[in-house]
């Protein structure tokens, strides 16, 4: 990403260095636009200088600083202000423990408007400079992105969306913290075929837990909905926006509850909440898992004996883990999940892993912890296995390996592959099949349904 002054003299980049052992980190770097000319504006080990934005002014820029992880920390985020002359930096939000994004200045460069996740959602935030006052701007369930500011300062405007709202335009007054938004009407929402509410419950350490859960219309302590457990990806990331790609209401459709958690390592909760799976990704996770899905089948309106799993990249990770530590699903479907942990070293990411895990013939025991490989005999219930070949931030090879190991261990297994898809399953055809597909097996092993090949017309 990049910025330009306004006077037009300057750009302002990343600039990524390659480090010794296939580390990288990215400085903060100004360009003079007519000599060509790059000066470092700021830079440091450990971490790494990302979305620029330049003050109204001229004077100062706001980027993302993000610390990397290493064995003993989490990665985390922060907004740096340095001046584009040269100069010492600051953290311009120590206070607030969420990790903020979407920088953009007011006009008079008083403020900073930024979007994080907290609570299941991703609200706007503004930030008085001077100060590093920190006042909630948006007072709504909407998760926020692609903020900017009107030219005379009065109304922030964003891309609003929520679990139960596509993405559409809004603004907010800029002057009133905890406002609702205005809709910018340009289309009207889809009639959805279901409600949504919150579903709370305790970790085992005390930690509090929260999650949404879809409910499908109809759903009832005389006609229970059957539940799918959905982690989510990243590791770092939350159920705070609507997503196209995996999408809670066409199950509901189909008369399903999704249960949509932030399990440990989600964001929205602060940094202690990361660190309590940091290095052992899953089982403060999976604990967290079970607990909330303990409470969703609780209601009277939840079938307890008709559940199964769904996860994508770090949630097809979490749902290879639950495989092989209980039987209480009927079926798991797992999209481009990790299969055996080390395959990370040969992800585009794999430095990244390494920071986390440390050196595999250095570490081997923190490796092995993570690896849901080493529980293959664990596993009884039925899997689809998922995944896109030109996928390198999980490479194909990990499904290849999961359907073979499951198949040996005589689980009931089907792979559904995808020679011209990536880490996701973006075209159309494709996208019908994966759905057709994923509705087939659900109804089979937890609808008990007899199995039937999609119809793919």
């Amino acid at each position: 990403d990049f910025a330009v002054a306004p006077d037009g003299a300057t750009v302002v980049t990343g600039w990524w260095l390659p480090l010794p052992r296939g580390e990288r980190r990215s400085e903060l770097v100004a360009i003079d636009t007519a000599t060509g000319e790059r000066r470092r504006l700021a830079g440091a080990d450990g971490f790494d200088f990302l979305r620029p934005v330049v003050s109204p002014d001229g004077r100062h820029v706001v980027c993302v600083r993000e610390r990397h992880n290493s064995l003993d920390e989490p990665p985390g985020q922060t907004l740096w202000i340095v001046p584009i002359d040269g100069g010492e930096g600051r953290d311009l939000t120590p206070d607030l423990d969420r990790w903020p994004y979407d920088a953009i200045w007011s006009p008079d460069g008083r403020f900073v408007y930024c979007a994080a996740y907290d609570q299941g959602r991703a609200p706007v935030f503004r930030v008085e400079v001077a100060t590093g006052e920190v006042a909630r701007l948006s007072g709504d369930d909407g998760a926020y992105d692609l903020v900017d500011v009107s030219p005379d300062g009065r109304y922030v405007y964003a891309v609003r969306s929520a679990i139960d709202a596509p993405q559409a335009p809004v603004r907010l007054d800029a002057a009133a913290p905890g406002g609702e938004p205005q809709r910018l009407r340009l289309w009207d929402a889809p009639e959805l075929p279901g409600i949504l509410t919150e579903v709370t419950a305790t970790a085992a350490d005390g930690t509090p837990l929260r999650g949404w859960l879809v409910l499908p219309a109809g759903a009832s302590a005389t006609s229970p909905a059957p539940l799918l457990l959905w982690p989510h990806g990243g590791p770092y990331a939350s159920w705070s926006p609507w997503a196209w790609r995996w999408n809670w209401w066409l199950m509901a459709a189909r008369g399903y509850a999704v249960l949509l958690p932030d399990p440990a390592l989600s964001l929205g909760y602060g940094q202690d909440f990361i660190r309590r799976a940091h290095g052992c990704w899953p089982e403060p996770a999976y604990d967290d898992l079970m607990s909330i899905t303990d409470a969703a089948i609780a209601r009277d309106d939840v079938d307890a004996d008709r559940t199964g799993v769904m996860g994508g990249s770090y949630g097809g990770y979490l749902a290879n883990w639950i495989a092989g530590h209980t039987d209480r699903f009927k079926a798991l479907v797992t999209h481009a999940g990790a299969w055996p942990v080390e395959t990370f070293l040969t992800s585009d990411e794999g430095h990244y892993f390494v920071r986390e895990f440390g050196d595999p013939a250095e570490r081997p025991e923190r490796w092995a912890a993570n690896d849901p490989a080493r529980h293959i005999a664990n596993i009884r219930t039925p899997m689809l296995v998922i995944h896109g070949d030109r996928d390198y931030r999980v490479p194909i090879g990990n499904a290849l390996r999961l359907w073979w190991d499951l198949i040996r261990h005589d689980v009931e297994a089907k792979f559904l592959y995808f020679p011209d898809e990536n880490h996701w399953i973006l075209t159309p055809g494709n996208a019908t099949v994966w759905y057709e597909t994923v509705f087939a097996f659900l109804a089979q092993h937890v609808l008990g349904e007899e199995w039937r090949r999609p119809d793919l017309v």
